[in-house]
């Protein structure tokens, strides 16, 4: 009679004592989830966050594997798989990460809690590939940013063997909603950053640009901000070739060897060149993207990122702040040109009115002066004055020569770029008809704009401008007639006066010394002769290289 109440009273303290557990069980749950919540809201870098959630997800319910994988733009398949609980080793037997089909496609297609006690048996599920550890139980639930399905949550294999459970599942949606919240925060803290890093790699580059930096300098630096804004492997920056179609790389970081090689036809770059606007696509290295540099109208390059293979597909949202920053340097570029092109032209302008100056007035005055001594010669009695008056004619010749030089320096430099050796030749010869009292002849044949390299082009002009100042000083002559050609073979200059031919002082002829000298650094040579009883011809003919 007595032993009855004690059972009894045995059976409720376990009863209590079962509830008591389950309850601290509980407590200790809730815990661990107040925890993981706060441990996923900590970070903001978004791939931290990432690997926060799905670890804390494997140990809330007790987990072997986890896995996160985070929806692609086009909404059907996965761009990013984060995995807990498979080693490196493991990893790489399996091969690529999942696309999103069979079991993972199933909650894209239906993004809802899905709990199986056995994944195989599944209808979507069509078996693991070699490698894969093995697995049966399963649970996965979505994951929303702003009730937009950002991925899902997978877990598998229960450490005790059981099944996962309604708790298991209630436990991953809390925690599914808690990373909602940190993703969102990550994503907003990130398209900040990034936002910030675009302006100052934009205000590098038009820096750089303006303070009269190099432009391969100012392209390199281009491609190597995008390339760690982006997170991107490659950077390439490609132009459309002189004359020719599609695009060449000028810039590729960090494969520089990539220099000069063409783009294929049907490439994220050249469709943006097609089109004007950016494209996204699979690169054959991984995810790639390509945005216009634009001038206008017109492209004037391409930048083209690819990220990994297996690494994040280019999301809309990185597309803005990347073409604002192929817009800004784009723009940065062209005013850059334009800046060059106006500092050109000042000094361009500042060197032709130096060589007006020193034409028309020092020239000028030096041969006046020169002429009025030589006149003077005749009449001075004494032999050692005659003398020094001669050196002095001399000296004052060696000088017109120099600044003559020295214009036609000036003046070379501002239009070798703008104009051919023809026009040239008839300016200089038209110039000389001031100091001849006429105008000479001039006769020109062959390809002389296209075949005649600069360096001889200015020789040609140098020597020509020299034998016309020593014909106006010398000759005395009626006429002159000046030939420049070009056989294919040969260029050569021969200028022709009626004058009184060339005087037996060899003072004068050293004079000649600095046309020789032009000729031998070309391999050609200078000739000197009289074509009849009287003048003197001139020709100066050099090899063309074939």
């Amino acid at each position: 009679m007595v032993r009855l109440p004690q059972l009894r009273l045995d059976e409720l303290l376990e009863e209590l004592q079962a509830r008591i557990d389950a309850a601290r069980g509980t407590r200790d749950r809730v815990h661990h989830l107040l925890e993981a919540v706060l441990s996923v809201g900590r970070g903001l870098q978004l791939e931290q966050v990432l690997r926060r959630i799905v670890e804390a997800a494997a140990a809330l319910v007790d987990a072997r594997y986890g896995a996160l994988g985070v929806i692609g733009p086009d909404g059907r398949t996965l761009s990013q798989f984060l995995t807990v609980g498979v080693s490196e080793a493991e990893i790489e037997a399996i091969g690529p990460y999942p696309s999103g089909h069979g079991i993972l496609g199933e909650l894209i297609h239906r993004p809802e809690p899905l709990r199986l006690s056995r994944i195989s048996a599944h209808p979507a599920s069509y078996g693991f590939p070699p490698g894969h550890p093995p697995m049966d139980t399963f649970v996965g639930v979505p994951i929303r940013v702003r009730d937009q399905v950002f991925g899902n949550l997978y877990l598998a294999e229960k450490r005790d063997g059981a099944d996962f459970g309604d708790e298991d599942e209630a436990v991953l949606a809390t925690l599914a909603v808690a990373a909602g919240v940190a993703i969102d925060n990550a994503r907003l803290y990130e398209e900040s950053t990034r936002r910030e890093r675009w302006l100052a790699a934009g205000a590098e580059v038009t820096t750089r640009l303006m303070s009269g930096g190099r432009p391969e300098e100012a392209v390199g630096l281009i491609a190597e901000r995008a390339r760690e804004i982006t997170g991107a492997e490659l950077a390439v920056v490609a132009v459309p070739p002189p004359g020719g179609e599609g695009l060449v790389i000028e810039v590729a970081v960090p494969a520089a060897q990539l220099r000069g090689t063409a783009l294929p036809e049907d490439g994220p770059a050249c469709r943006v060149l097609a089109g004007g606007g950016p494209v996204r696509a699979e690169g054959p290295g991984g995810p790639a993207v390509a945005v216009p540099l634009t001038s206008g109208d017109a492209v004037r390059a391409v930048l083209q990122l690819e990220r990994a293979r297996g690494g994040p597909a280019f999301r809309e949202e990185e597309l803005g702040p990347l073409v604002a920053f192929a817009g800004q340097v784009a723009v940065a570029m062209e005013l850059a040109e334009r800046r060059a092109d106006a500092e050109q032209l000042a000094v361009l302008e500042d060197r032709d009115r130096i060589a007006r100056d020193l034409h028309d007035l020092a020239i000028q005055r030096l041969f006046a002066t020169g002429m009025t001594l030589q006149s003077a010669e005749r009449f001075i009695d004494h032999g050692e004055a005659g003398e020094r008056v001669r050196r002095a004619v001399d000296d004052l010749d060696e000088t017109i020569k120099i600044i003559r030089s020295t214009i036609f320096g000036l003046r070379s430099r501002e239009t070798a770029s703008r104009q051919g050796l023809r026009t040239r030749l008839v300016r200089t010869v038209g110039e000389a008809a001031t100091l001849l009292g006429f105008a000479p002849g001039l006769r020109m044949e062959g390809l002389l704009d296209t075949q005649v390299p600069r360096e001889a082009a200015d020789d040609v002009l140098a020597v020509l401008g020299e034998a016309l100042a020593n014909v106006a000083r010398h000759a005395h002559a009626s006429s002159v007639d000046v030939a420049v050609v070009n056989d294919g073979r040969h260029l050569e200059l021969t200028v022709t006066d009626d004058g009184v031919g060339m005087p037996a002082d060899g003072d004068r002829r050293s004079g000649l010394r600095n046309l020789a000298e032009r000729a031998a650094r070309h391999g050609g040579r200078l000739s000197l002769d009289s074509p009849g009883t009287v003048g003197t011809r001139l020709g100066w003919r050099i090899p063309l290289a074939m």
